[in-house]
């Protein structure tokens, strides 16, 4: 059975979560192979300062640098995307302590370096491990070390006997700690990524939760948003005892608009009087669009009388506009049925005494205001 257009929409999300995953691991791994290097040049300084068999340096870096590519080729071919811990922090942690240890006990000259190296192995584990695999992680070190310190004879040294063997040390003291610095900044460039990330889709959801209340033809609060205002408003009223007026406006013949000049400017005409009531209108009025060429208007905390004042300011606003600049001959005016609500009223009762003044409005020649 063929795959549907969501199935196809679902698998996309899926590749492009996989490629941004596998994006992060690589650059992870890059690191972790840089810090190899760091590493690695730090055991040949001590070989030409004849600390350590020269041996221990190729050893070190086929090691080093075959679990880095061994990691990165896994990665690509999508071998950690089969788990829910897709960094695999557990079993990359073991392995690198594994590494570094094996070579405490092989190169024990060295071992200061090898140990300052599990600084960077967790600073790494930490950026991706959770409050659980971190303490098995410190409890895999912790056994490990103790096998090392308590159970062995295994001398740790900290070379210092040349001024060469100094240098170097002071210098695997100065990258480690600059290295978890390093990391330190990498840790936070991702929370400021993150962050930047999360405020951008809670920009994205306010975004859509606003298109999903507005009329997309005039930026008007759309019928449903309009309405439940309308319930909010009622509530109000009734909660403060203040009075509630709204009106129906509906503009005037706008059918013959449509047929005369055209839906497109007939589309223009109702934008440009959605801005222009909302222009004109107080900061808590609630303007939005009823339907067709209908629209509701709330004046909360307004009176029959204040209401009429505020809705024939607003029918010769909108009858002075210079419509001539859509169309010549055009002229376009509005009606509107107005009413105040009556305690503990409904809004279905409110809304049909409103109607049947916008209805009185237009019967008696329409451009006017009605009341109930």
């Amino acid at each position: 059975m063929p795959a549907g257009p969501a199935d196809g929409a679902e698998w996309a999300r899926t590749l492009a979560v996989r490629a941004r995953r596998m994006k992060q691991r690589r650059r992870m791994f890059d690191l972790i192979a840089a810090s190899y290097l760091i590493d690695a040049t730090l055991l040949l300084l001590y070989s030409f300062a004849g600390t350590i068999p020269q041996i221990v340096v190729p050893a070190y870096i086929a090691c080093g640098f075959g679990i880095s590519l061994a990691s990165i080729a896994l990665s690509e071919f999508g071998f950690h995307d089969r788990f829910k811990d897709h960094y695999l922090v557990i079993p990359t942690a073991a392995v690198n302590l594994a590494l570094v240890m094996g070579f405490c006990f092989w190169a024990p000259q060295v071992a200061f370096l090898f140990l300052c190296s599990l600084f960077i192995i967790f600073s790494f584990a930490s950026l991706r491990a959770t409050p659980q695999q971190s303490l098995i992680c410190w409890a895999a070190m912790t056994a490990v070390l103790a096998v090392l310190f308590v159970f062995t004879t295994t001398p740790i040294a900290m070379p210092n006997g040349t001024l060469l063997e100094r240098l170097v040390t002071m210098l695997v003291l100065v990258l480690t700690i600059g290295r978890c610095v390093f990391i330190g900044m990498y840790s936070s460039a991702m929370r400021e990524s993150l962050y930047k990330r999360g405020q951008q889709l809670r920009e994205a959801y306010q975004r859509i939760e606003e298109l999903a209340e507005l009329d997309e033809l005039t930026g008007a609060f759309n019928r449903r948003c309009i309405m439940r205002m309308l319930d909010d408003e009622i509530a109000r009223a009734d909660r403060s005892a203040t009075p509630l007026s709204l009106a129906l406006i509906d503009l005037d013949w706008f059918k013959r608009i449509n047929d005369s000049f055209g839906h497109p400017t007939g589309d223009e005409v109702l934008r440009t009087f959605a801005i222009t009531i909302f222009a004109n209108i107080r900061s808590f009025d609630r303007f939005g669009r009823y339907g067709g060429e209908e629209f509701l208007l709330l004046l909360p905390n307004t009176t029959p009388g204040e209401a009429h004042v505020i809705l024939d300011r607003l029918r010769e606003i909108v009858s002075d506009l210079d419509w001539t600049a859509f169309s010549p001959g055009m002229r376009v005016t509005l009606s509107a049925g107005l009413t105040t609500m009556s305690p503990e009223e409904t809004a279905e009762s409110v809304l049909a005494r409103a109607d049947a003044a916008l209805y009185a409005a237009k019967e008696k020649g329409r451009n006017r205001i009605a009341m109930t």
